[in-house]
């Protein structure tokens, strides 16, 4: 089976690097790692900089959020939804202090579609960011 085009979401933040938001391939949909921030800007919901770029605050639950609606808006303009996630694999950089947090609003949205998940604690992420997720759906 040959990918489709790349596809670039239109309310997704813009990729850090030379890489599509999704590619589909049959019937499955590959995401990019997908972060917090906010398109068309360097914003990070959740996130407070010092005038040197270093963080001086991150309120994980904020990020949560904003990752989602940021993995929903990829899906949709993939011609996917929110239920045909299959996989996710989560990248947290805290999971000592994140994990409790992040599990409890993942089961808020995951009530109905509850995709095969892992959860990995990395030391770091290409922005100051303290979460992303990498998923897999399935579309016709």
């Amino acid at each position: 089976m040959k990918p489709t085009d790349p596809i670039m979401a239109n309310n997704a933040p813009e990729p850090v690097g030379l890489y599509p938001h999704a590619r589909k391939v049959g019937q499955l949909l590959f995401l990019s790692g997908i972060g917090p921030r906010e398109k068309g800007t360097k914003k990070i919901p959740g996130v407070e900089l010092d005038e040197s770029g270093e963080i001086i605050s991150r309120d994980i639950e904020a990020q949560c959020h904003s990752v989602f609606k940021n993995v929903r808006s990829v899906l949709e303009s993939s011609g996917a939804s929110w239920n045909q996630l299959v996989d996710v694999t989560v990248f947290l950089t805290n999971m000592k202090e994140d994990f409790s947090t992040f599990n409890r609003i993942y089961a808020e949205y995951f009530k109905e579609n509850q995709p095969c998940r892992t959860t990995v604690e990395v030391k770091s992420l290409p922005t100051p960011i303290a979460i992303e997720l990498k998923c897999i759906a399935v579309c016709p």
